[in-house]
C-alpha cells in the first residue's frame, strides 16, 4: 500500500526536500528500523492521543517512550490516553496501524518531542505499511506547524540488544 497521493503532493508543494522510501511490509517503528538498518532515534513514531475531549498526533523518536505525565503538564490537560487502533481507524478514517505522522491530514495538531531534532533526517510514517517519508526533522516540524515539547523518556530497549535476544532465541530453537 503506497503512501496517499495527497501526502506526496502536499510535500512537493512545500518545496522541502523529502524522499518516499519503499520497504518491505512493516507494522511497527521497531520493525521499520530493522528493515531499513536505521537507528531507532532516526525513526519518527506517530501515536494518536486523546487529550481531554480532542485528539492529537504525537511524534517521538522510536528510541524514546511517551511520558504521559510530562505531556499532561505541557498541555495543561486533565486527562490523556492512547486510544486503541479501532478508535484510531474510526476517528481518522485509516486502516488500523496506518497512522500518518502528518496531523494536518487528520485535521489535528501535531506535537513533536524535541529529541527528534537530534537526528539529521527522520523516517516518518505516512499512512502506508510499505512506504515511508524521509526528510530533515526540522523541515517536518516546519511543514507540520508542529508544537515542540519535552515529553519522552528513554525506552528500555535498543535495536542491538533486541536483535541479539532474537538471535539467541533462534539458536535455542535449532538445538
Amino acid at each position: 500500500m503506497p503512501i496517499p497521493k495527497r501526502i506526496e503532493e502536499y510535500l512537493k508543494k512545500t518545496n522541502k526536500k523529502f524522499e518516499v522510501l519503499g520497504h518491505k511490509t512493516v507494522y511497527t517503528a521497531y520493525d521499520l528500523a530493522q528493515t531499513l538498518k536505521k537507528d531507532l532515534k532516526e525513526i519518527g513514531k506517530a501515536l494518536m492521543i486523546k487529550v481531554d475531549d480532542g485528539y492529537k498526533i504525537v511524534v517521538v523518536p522510536a528510541s524514546q517512550r511517551l511520558n504521559i505525565a510530562k505531556l499532561k503538564r505541557m498541555l495543561k490537560a486533565k486527562k490523556i490516553s492512547i486510544p486503541n487502533e479501532k478508535v484510531m481507524a474510526r476517528v481518522f478514517k485509516v486502516k488500523p496501524g496506518a497512522l500518518s505522522a502528518f496531523g494536518v491530514f487528520h485535521k489535528v495538531e501535531t506535537l513533536v518531542d524535541k529529541s527528534l531534532l537530534k537526528a539529521k533526517e527522520v523516517v516518518l510514517q505516512a499512512g502506508s505499511f510499505t512506504e515511508s517519508v524521509v526528510m530533515k526533522a526540522k523541515d517536518f516540524v516546519e511543514v507540520e506547524g508542529a508544537r515542540l515539547g519535552d515529553f519522552t523518556e528513554k525506552a528500555k530497549y535498543n535495536l542491538s540488544k533486541a536483535a541479539s535476544k532474537v538471535k539467541k532465541a533462534v539458536r535455542r530453537k535449532k538445538k
